[in-house]
């Protein structure tokens, strides 16, 4: 896994073409053009670089407010909760912030993607941004979720595609150049948290059918969208902390899962379980790996890669009991199918799904990617699957740092061993051996239709008036089981 993402990065930072060259205004003087001046409606504005001896006026102010607002930060009142994770042979893996260590009974009821948020909250803790109340309200979810209470939550890295990545690196540009208009240092100008800006989105095929479609498509691709690469290869270069994926590695929601979830950060030997936020609904594919993730929307993306946290309401969570084994010719499509429709019924708008149980050992990690991934189709913010054998399975993680660290902090499952109750909003259940090939769709996948009732199905619905599954066909059009439709049938 640590090899397939440090191969990635490497061709991240090689694969752009070399013929693409920066446009003037992409020097590394200026990251855009400024103007002294320029006119809207028809009324003369004055640039805000004009202004720049007022602004180094108020300068000296400015500065005495940010130490002001620095010196409101305090110490992490949970510093003491730092402990060491050693090695088997001698010395540590690093440190982390143990959730043990609170010698709280509460945290063994919580839902695993609560302990997510909780960790974070006191990792973050500095009574300004995140408070000791904030702990609070979450170690004591079970009383507070239910009364909609916020809490502050920093995510540990941000996903961004084209679409939403182009702007946010315009930004980042914008104030590097304002930096060098006021004489300081650009450099200075970074995302606080790890940004991975993945291109995806603009790839379309004029070539089929060849052994060179891939390449004769991609070098159409780069050839349309010239100006746009060659800002984001400079975009991937000037800042720290963000890598830019380039076009043909995928689609951002499988590079995140393959490449870039990295399920337990370590920083500068500070150990903390992944998280992330992304400009994409489906960002959720990624809770399948054991990483907690939802879409957000751009403003909310930026905000966190300049390292503010995001404003959320404690959600309830759902517990989703998984039992037996999926039979023979039954597909994931046809368990997410059945999972939404339960899902849709129940009512998860607004909150965390966990799915659990002993039938989680019989689903491989790309079915539950998607059933991850069909989170906005139910509702949820997402639908999370804690990290377990078949997650430390696929990733290769045989008894290293990482599996050492989620034991250690009540962040792993082992289905092997007695299970703690843990306390849900609510519960349902499933057997998998249950669920049935079916169809659904095309707009309303909870509409499911098992495929032995589609001729019934389908009957009914050309009885039913116009509509959604209504076609309102005439009894004489249907004879000996046919069904003749005129070609002025649906015309007003």
């Amino acid at each position: 896994m640590r090899d397939r993402r440090h191969n990635l990065r490497w061709f991240a930072a090689q694969a752009f073409s070399p013929s693409l060259r920066l446009s003037p205004f992409l020097s590394s003087s200026s990251a855009v053009r400024s103007f002294s001046r320029w006119s809207h409606g028809g009324v003369h504005w004055r640039s805000p670089y004009a202004l720049r001896s007022q602004i180094r006026a108020v300068a000296p102010v400015i500065e005495q407010f940010q130490r002001k607002i620095a010196s409101m930060a305090s110490e992490n009142p949970f510093k003491a909760n730092l402990t060491s994770l050693p090695k088997p042979g001698g010395g540590e893996f690093g440190k982390f912030y143990s959730l043990p260590s609170l010698n709280d009974p509460r945290i063994d009821r919580l839902p695993y993607s609560i302990r997510i948020l909780l960790e974070s909250a006191i990792r973050n803790c500095d009574n300004f941004q995140v408070k000791k109340e904030d702990v609070e309200k979450i170690l004591d979810w079970e009383k507070t979720a239910p009364k909609q209470v916020e809490i502050p939550f920093k995510p540990a890295r941000v996903l961004l595609q084209d679409f939403t990545g182009v702007p946010a690196v315009v930004d980042l540009a914008c104030m590097r150049d304002a930096m060098n208009k006021l004489g300081s240092d650009s450099d200075k100008i970074n995302p606080l948290v790890p940004v991975d800006l993945v291109i995806d989105h603009s790839v379309q095929v004029d070539v089929a059918g060849s052994a060179n479609a891939v390449q004769a498509n991609m070098d159409l691709e780069f050839q349309r969208n010239r100006e746009r690469f060659a800002f984001l290869k400079w975009g991937s270069n000037a800042f720290h902390n963000m890598l830019v994926v380039p076009p043909g590695s995928g689609i951002v929601h499988q590079v995140n899962l393959e490449y870039l979830g990295r399920v337990v950060f370590n920083t500068d030997g500070l150990l903390y379980p992944d998280s992330v936020v992304g400009t994409d609904s489906h960002t959720t594919m990624i809770d399948g790996l054991g990483v907690a993730g939802w879409g957000v929307g751009g403003i909310e993306a930026e905000a966190t890669m300049l390292g503010q946290p995001m404003s959320m309401v404690l959600p309830g969570v759902v517990g989703f009991k998984l039992s037996g084994k999926l039979n023979n010719g039954v597909t994931a499509t046809d368990l997410v199918l059945t999972v939404t429709q339960i899902l849709r019924k129940h009512g998860v708008v607004g909150k965390f799904v966990e799915f659990y149980g002993e039938g989680m050992g019989e689903l491989s990690l790309a079915d539950r990617a998607t059933i991850a991934n069909m989170s906005p189709e139910y509702g949820a913010t997402m639908g999370f699957f804690p990290v377990d054998h078949v997650t430390l399975q696929y990733l290769k993680l045989t008894g290293r740092s990482e599996r050492l660290y989620l034991r250690a902090n009540k962040l792993f499952v082992d289905y092997n061993e007695p299970q703690s109750e843990r306390v849900y909003s609510s519960y349902l259940e499933l057997n998998l051996s249950e669920v049935e090939p079916c169809m659904s769709g095309p707009k309303r996948p909870h509409d499911r239709v098992p495929l032995k009732d589609m001729k019934v199905d389908w009957h009914a619905c050309l009885d039913n008036k116009v509509g959604f599954k209504g076609f309102a066909i005439p009894k004489e059009c249907k004879k000996g089981g046919e069904v003749f439709i005129p070609w002025t049938a649906g015309r007003a």
